[in-house]
């Protein structure tokens, strides 16, 4: 029987994971597949390997505390994969991690194709990363128009375009609601969520009294929603945590704006055509990596429209509840801003839709299968 290997470290991975489990078993019932995931891809059948918040960091410092397990996960990783000698193996994100993965299995000598599902940013970073991905992936699978045309100005490995998974999961809203929740995305980690979620408290206060602000919700993983439950008790204003894909669609179709982390989500929100601001708190670091980039932006909308699509509100090591609230009310006071951005947002997934002349839209599954 032939079999496939999928790993996701993180939320968004195992969201991208679920949608190519469900496509993969669709298209050739008899896959074996085994790997490592988070709800949405047990949800499809898959029995992880272990609990995906493990692999799930955020920053040098979470992974400088966190290493020894992370290096543990790994050989647990290539043990499978050299034990199973699955046709394909795919990591999905987790960058770092899949990296080191990856090279691992070529000095075991694995000879099955291994597939980078989500291309790392080389287009930020120059064409040395890019170089070195070719020696240890035989293909990237990216989720952004133009990153196929980058990987290969850059002498990176094969990539394909094939879209996200968002496109089918969250369609574009008819209209801008003229009222509702505020959607709080404190992030997927721990270590984002300690940093973030006191921040939205701040904005939770400062708009609840806003005429057109019918509440709060905050989309959570199943496995931090407890977490998340226990410190929001303490807020003075009441907020919903929800974490099923049913709630978190209907989540997206009510909502009047969101305040994000940066990530994938945001991406998501723009697919939807729900308007957002976008935040993130970086350690030094990352501050000092940052300042090294070539692109004038972190959030994805932005760096597809090259353009402040949506506003980016950023702080270096320690956030400012009071700045990330002020941002939060003017996105919300503002009708034509509002209506800009879902403007913006339509183009964006007209784009996403379609793919680039260079490189147009292709399907994932056939991708995979034409490896094994």
């Amino acid at each position: 029987m032939t079999s496939v290997f999928v790993l996701a470290g993180e939320a968004s991975g195992d969201r991208i994971g679920a949608n190519l489990i469900a496509g993969l078993r669709r298209s050739r019932p008899d896959l074996s597949i085994s790997g490592v995931g988070g709800d949405a891809m047990e949800g499809e059948g898959l029995s992880s390997l272990f609990p995906i918040d493990d692999l799930a960091v955020m920053g040098y410092r979470d992974v400088i505390v966190r290493l020894p397990l992370l290096l543990w996960r790994a050989r647990q990783v290539v043990s499978a994969v050299m034990r199973q000698q699955p046709g394909v193996v795919v990591l999905i994100d987790a960058q770092v991690f899949s990296k080191v993965v990856a090279r691992s299995l070529r000095k075991r000598g694995y000879g099955g194709a291994i597939i980078l599902y989500v291309a790392p940013a080389v287009w930020a970073w120059g064409a040395g990363r890019a170089r070195k991905l070719a020696g240890i992936f035989d293909e990237v699978l990216s989720v952004l128009p133009f990153e196929p045309g980058a990987m290969r100005s850059l002498g990176g490995p094969q990539t394909a375009y094939v879209g996200h998974p968002a496109l089918e999961r969250y369609p574009m809203r008819p209209a801008q609601p003229a009222s509702g929740p505020i959607l709080l995305l404190p992030g997927s980690r721990r270590g984002e969520i300690t940093r973030h979620l006191p921040m939205m408290a701040e904005v939770a206060q400062r708009l609840s009294a806003h005429p057109s602000v019918t509440g709060f919700i905050i989309l959570s993983t199943r496995s931090q929603a407890a977490r998340i439950s226990r410190m929001v008790a303490q807020w003075p204003i009441p907020v919903s945590v929800v974490v099923t894909a049913l709630d978190r669609q209907s989540a997206i179709e009510q909502a009047i704006a969101a305040v994000a982390v940066s990530g994938t989500v945001t991406l998501e929100l723009a697919l939807a055509g729900v308007p957002h601001i976008l935040t993130y708190v970086a350690e030094g670091a990352q501050v000092r990596m940052f300042k090294r980039a070539t692109t004038r932006f972190i959030g994805l909308p932005n760096i597809i429209a090259e353009k402040e699509v949506i506003p980016e509100v950023l702080f270096a090591h320690k956030g400012e509840p009071g700045k990330l609230a002020d941002a939060a009310f003017a996105l919300v006071d503002a009708p034509n801003e509002l209506a800009s951005q879902a403007e913006e947002f339509r183009q964006i997934r007209t784009l996403m839709e379609k793919g680039a002349p260079e490189a147009p839209l292709q399907d994932p599954v056939e991708r995979i299968l034409a490896r094994i």
